[in-house]
């Protein structure tokens, strides 16, 4: 039972990572000049979006006549669909994302959060609606929203891996899911199928350390996972290197299998690599799933 200076430590604690982590993701989302977010789509809205020749069908109050004069053809002044589609994030929290082989990579969990937390300013910005799958933070917009967030993406969980989670998922919207989705990969393919059958599309991003993509280990090597719940000890590491190398492939293809049929996009994004170029990647990944 926590006492209540235990419990006011353990708040303390969560709260002082909330705003570096807003303050590196702003600046991430600052160095990415994307422009505006919405779907280049003709509909209800102010922006201007194009002419285009009059169509069967059309209205005769339809037609720009002062573009018009300037031509032998009668053309439409279109505007762009503004309106705002939901995103929905699911980020994993489990103490498998909390491996880093070196002091001068970050967490996986730490690079997931911040491309999460950059990512859903720019969606924000961009006047969409981001929110985190299940029920307990629905999509929004606003700065307000971005502050649910941070504070959302800086609490871990007690499981050794996690599973996506894909619950109150809006039909048609967009998702993003990050992972390094080394646990059980039936539950991915439930949760990617269960999105498809609502419509759904996004991106898959398989965030991985260094080490865990070149087996660097030799000789006498105890292997324990970041939940301390398994251990494993051998006197040949580099036995295991090929074995463990075609596991991890095979993991890559089911996953890009995965999102091959269900119409999502899929990468693999290494901590020691620029979150500025995980982050442009992503965007073309949910502009594709638009």
């Amino acid at each position: 039972m926590n006492t209540p200076r235990t419990l006011r430590l353990n708040a303390e604690s969560e709260a002082s990572r909330l705003p570096p982590l807003l303050v590196r993701a702003e600046h991430l989302a600052g160095t990415v000049l994307l422009g505006e977010h919405g779907r280049r789509r003709a509909g209800m809205g102010d922006d201007f979006w194009q002419y285009r020749p009059v169509q069967l069908g059309d209205s005769r109050r339809m037609i720009d006549w002062r573009r018009s004069a300037r031509s032998d053809n009668e053309f439409v002044r279109e505007r762009e669909w503004q309106v705002a589609q939901s995103v929905m994030l699911w980020v994993d929290a489990s103490a498998s994302m909390r491996f880093t082989s070196n002091t001068s990579h970050p967490e996986k969990s730490d690079r997931a959060r911040l491309i999460a937390l950059a990512a859903s300013i720019l969606l924000i910005k961009g006047g969409e609606r981001v929110g985190v799958t299940g029920t307990d933070l629905p999509p929004r917009r606003g700065r307000a929203q971005v502050l649910r967030l941070a504070e959302h993406f800086s609490h871990n969980a007690d499981v050794e891996y996690g599973v996506p989670e894909a619950r109150a998922m809006l039909p048609h919207a967009r998702a993003l899911f990050i992972s390094d989705f080394m646990g059980d990969i039936d539950a991915v393919e439930q949760a990617l199928t269960k999105a498809a059958d609502r419509g759904v599309r996004g991106a898959l991003m398989q965030v991985l350390d260094p080490a865990e993509e070149s087996f660097p280990f030799h000789g006498r090597t105890i292997f324990e996972s970041a939940g301390k719940t398994l251990r494993y000890e051998t006197l040949k590491a580099n036995d295991l290197r090929d074995k463990y190398l075609e596991k991890l492939a095979a993991r890559k293809d089911a996953l890009r299998h995965l999102c091959s049929v269900t119409g999502w996009q899929f990468t693999t994004h290494h901590t020691d690599a620029s979150a500025q170029t995980a982050l442009l990647w992503l965007h073309r990944a949910l502009e594709q799933s638009a």
